[in-house]
């Protein structure tokens, strides 16, 4: 791999490698050389640890709200093979990997091989530049993928929804108060609000108070402007 391919591969990843050679290892498949050792197979092992470790330290910090379950379908997204497929095909890592002659016009170089040669990067960047490097890396590529993949857990959990927001905004956690029951013992009906820094938002009835919590932090998300109401919302 030449020096100009080098410089290629390091301004679409963002980084400059002090080991070119490594560099160089990340985008040579074992269908390229007789010592499989020679080939980046031992990188894509430890880059799937890396973009592990990563992955769920960004969400254990970003998304304090949610719960181990919600976390992890996030992450199960996340690192899938598909997905680094699709991250690796639109930097275009593909193209630069070095396979043998039966394997150039292989369907898997859009697809297995693409998720591998994203791994490998990512696990020579960690060696040659650290955890903060390969972490930079990663978030990089991986950002708007994260921000995808939380609206859509998050796409019916108002609460969770809310309580990123109020802390991203007001570094506060919102409060759910009573506001009124109704009914018999059986058969209760709870209106609950929200409090978020002292401002009042508007109460919500439920048959019980999960359902009330919930309804009542969509209506705070709507009057915050993070939410349109629907008229789904408004026929309920």
């Amino acid at each position: 791999m030449d020096k100009e391919t080098l410089r290629q591969i390091e301004q679409i990843i963002g980084y400059e490698f002090s080991d070119k050679h490594l560099l160089a290892k990340a985008f040579t498949h074992s269908s390229a050389v007789d010592n499989r050792l020679l080939s980046n197979e031992r990188l894509e092992f430890l880059g799937d640890a890396v973009l592990a470790v990563v992955i769920c330290q960004t969400l254990f910090e970003r998304f304090s709200g949610y719960l181990e379950g919600d976390l992890t379908k996030i992450k199960s997204m996340l690192v899938s093979r598909g997905t680094c497929a699709k991250v690796s095909r639109h930097l275009g890592l593909q193209n630069f990997l070095i396979v043998g002659k039966g394997m150039v016009s292989s369907r898997a170089l859009s697809g297995s091989l693409a998720a591998g040669v994203l791994e490998t990067i990512i696990a020579a960047v960690y060696i040659d530049g650290g955890f903060d490097a390969a972490s930079g890396f990663i978030l990089r590529t991986f950002g708007s993928l994260i921000a995808q993949a939380d609206a859509g857990q998050a796409q019916g959990n108002y609460k969770s929804l809310l309580q990123q927001h109020a802390q991203e905004q007001s570094n506060v956690t919102p409060v759910y108060a009573l506001l009124d029951e109704k009914g018999p013992d059986h058969n209760k009906a709870f209106e609950l609000g929200v409090v978020i820094d002292d401002r009042h938002f508007p109460g919500a009835w439920g048959t019980n108070k999960k359902e009330a919590e919930q309804k009542a932090a969509f209506n705070a998300l709507v009057e915050l402007g993070v939410l349109e109401k629907t008229s789904e919302e408004d026929s309920e």
